[in-house]
């Protein structure tokens, strides 16, 4: 195996916030050595299959399935834990896999079984603070641990290990590839009028989708002299267009936009979800953004994630209150007061600017290059 160029097999997927760290990790190695070769194992889910096809990766999605605690979805769990992990022992030993890295999610763990199975080494990059269940376990049989965020919240790495700081790796194609003029003609906007990003991240939300709807509906004001272009995931495309349409602000709706670097680089402003990706994203393109955490996550980690690029100066936390008309009365007042406020939205571009990262997918992947190969 010396000189031959390692093969890596990334595990996760369940939603763009697995799968975008991934290939901006591959991406890197790519650079670094190009005769590595990157392998992604992920769910079944559409958002998965769509974003590694969009980035010609070679990917083998698995029946993986959420943890449930009731018996049906327990049962489901089980058994295609114990299908993913038998197609992960294959696919490790038919590609001659050196190492698996683990981003976390339902479709690491039964991955890492594979790879522990199969006498691999894994990497585990922690996303979250606190992390997932999965991360927790994943952590104490790993050979390394990586995470985005510093974990304050409970120990979950075993005392042999460190952690170590390193970033959100964030793809090449989610950084801002020209002036906002001309990344807005890109998109079919106006390159002169300023623009608000309204995402959901990789699957849409149903509840800033609605808050949208009812805010053009009872307060169109807000929304003068901008534009909106509006990432909605695969539901409400067509109610969305209804009401930008009746208020007659200027808007384009797509589900999903695979080059997101446009997208950060049109906006002067931003409405975002906030999944460690969606936050790294925004402070790399020095967005000012309204984060609405999701909120049916009992370790409240994407409030946690947010309130890191709160504390920079360059965004502003609302909580999700789950209905169009509660969110809109608490985080309309918020979003008009950015929207005409250009002093203050300078302010905080320059504040994320001042406090802006390093590439760490190349951090990463020079770590992966270095590491011992598998057992």
């Amino acid at each position: 195996m010396i000189g031959t160029p390692p093969t890596f097999l990334f595990a996760g997927g369940g939603s763009g916030g697995h799968i975008s760290p991934a290939l901006a990790i591959a991406e890197r190695i790519r650079q670094l050595e190009h005769a590595a070769r990157s392998l992604f194992i992920c769910s079944s889910r559409r958002i998965d299959s769509a974003m590694l096809s969009e980035a010609h990766a070679r990917f083998h999605p698995t029946p993986a399935s959420p943890f449930a605690s009731r018996p049906a979805g327990l049962a489901r769990f089980a058994l295609n834990f114990r299908r993913t992990a038998r197609t992960a022992c294959d696919l490790i030993r038919g590609e001659s896999v050196d190492r698996v890295v683990a981003l976390g999610g339902f479709v690491s763990g039964p991955v890492v079984l594979g790879a522990l199975r199969s006498r691999v080494p894994v990497t585990l990059v922690n996303l979250d603070d606190p992390p997932g269940r999965a991360n927790r376990w994943i952590a104490r049989v790993s050979e390394e641990v990586l995470s985005a965020v510093e974990v304050r919240h409970r120990p979950f790495l075993p005392r042999r290990l460190g952690e170590r700081v390193v970033g959100m790796p964030i793809r090449s194609s989610a950084i801002a590839p020209a002036d906002p003029p001309t990344c807005r003609s890109g998109l079919g906007l106006d390159p002169h009028l300023p623009t608000l990003l309204v995402t959901g991240a990789s699957q849409g939300s149903g509840s800033i989708n609605g808050m949208l709807i009812e805010l053009l509906s009872t307060s169109r004001w807000i929304f003068d002299r901008w534009q909106v272009l509006h990432l909605s995931g695969h539901s409400d495309q067509e109610l969305l267009r209804e009401a930008y349409a009746r208020a007659a602000v200027p808007a384009e709706v797509k589900p999903f936009h695979h080059q997101m670097g446009l997208a950060w680089g049109a906006a002067d402003v931003a409405i975002s979800r906030a999944g460690a990706s969606s936050v790294a994203e925004a402070w790399a393109n020095a967005v000012p953004t309204i984060f609405l955490p999701y909120p049916f996550h009992r370790d409240r980690h994407q409030h946690h994630n947010a309130q890191l690029m709160v504390d920079a100066g360059g965004a502003v936390i609302q909580p999700d209150e789950r209905t169009p008309e509660a969110n809109a009365r608490r985080a309309g007042p918020t979003l008009a007061a950015l929207l005409k406020d250009p002093q203050r939205r300078q302010t905080m571009r320059a504040s994320l600017r001042a406090l802006s990262k390093p590439d760490a997918a190349l951090e990463i992947a020079r770590l992966l290059l270095a590491s011992p190969r598998k057992r």
